[in-house]
């Protein structure tokens, strides 16, 4: 069994938790995550969430149950910012990152941009 950086589990943890209609136990969480993370390492990052306040607690019976209060997309918009700012070339990052698009991912991006050009253009 391979073992993940924690950086990477936390966003599986919050990819999960984007795509749940309200709580998950660390248990429930832990079977819908890949490669069988331990439940202390899945709570590590449940509390790490929490006191990043990306994540909100309740009690279930004797068990904590976790909700993400972030917004799925701004969190993924954060780290692309991010990595652009410390780039040396951001040109080249986003170069490289258009090429490895699927050509939907493609179309998605171009329709964004198109977007924002046209709204820029208004008065």
């Amino acid at each position: 069994m391979s073992r993940r950086r924690l950086g990477q589990l936390e966003a599986e943890v919050l990819a999960v938790l984007a795509g749940t209609d309200g709580f998950l136990s660390t248990g429930e969480l832990r079977e819908r995550l890949d490669g069988d993370p331990a439940y202390t390492t899945v709570n590590t990052v449940l509390f790490r969430l929490l006191d990043k306040g990306m994540v909100e607690r309740s009690q279930r019976g004797r068990a904590f149950v976790y909700r993400l209060v972030v917004d799925e997309s701004g969190l993924a918009a954060e780290r692309m910012f991010g990595h652009l700012r410390l780039a040396s070339d951001p040109s080249d990052v986003l170069n490289q990152f258009v090429h490895g698009l699927s050509a939907e991912e493609a179309a998605a991006l171009r329709s964004v941009l198109n977007d924002h050009g046209e709204r820029a253009e208004e008065p």
